[in-house]
């Protein structure tokens, strides 16, 4: 019975279990990112494109190509997990962005989105991509 207490409230996990929740979570969320936000973009899924808001009142052309990419190139790189630090760094300037300035006024409910999505990939960015993923082999090639 002691054992089995153990098992479920041990707060450092088998390393096997981290790697595989993190390879999960970094894939569900990079996924439903994409489906939510990344295709919309494109028009794909929606009878109209989505309109982007620009806060920050960069030229039109710049600011389509940086919520595009953030949306649906540097999500791919989280899935496969390269290079995973660097690509959630986008994305967390746009969703912090997003929760400071263009939702600041809203109510809770309607900033909840960008605020979950910077908790996640802030997340990301701290605990890296885990050993499933190709930065792994990368570091493992060159430091070992």
């Amino acid at each position: 019975m002691k054992d089995f207490f153990y098992s479920i409230t041990k707060v450092f996990p088998a390393c096997n279990n981290y790697n595989f929740s993190i390879l999960v979570f970094r894939i569900l969320v990079s996924v439903e990112l994409m489906m939510a936000h990344g295709v919309n973009k494109l028009g794909i899924g929606a009878a109209i494109t989505e309109q982007i808001p620009n806060p920050l009142h960069l030229p039109g052309a710049l600011n389509e190509a940086i919520a595009t990419s953030v949306n649906l190139f540097f999500p791919v790189f989280i899935v496969f997990g390269f290079f995973t630090r660097l690509a959630a760094l986008p994305i967390l300037v746009v969703t912090l962005t997003s929760y400071f300035i263009l939702h600041w006024g809203d109510s809770v409910l309607e900033k909840d989105a960008p605020f979950m999505y910077s908790a996640v990939f802030l997340l990301i960015l701290v605990l890296g991509p885990g050993k499933y993923s190709i930065d792994y082999f990368i570091n493992r090639r060159i430091y070992l």
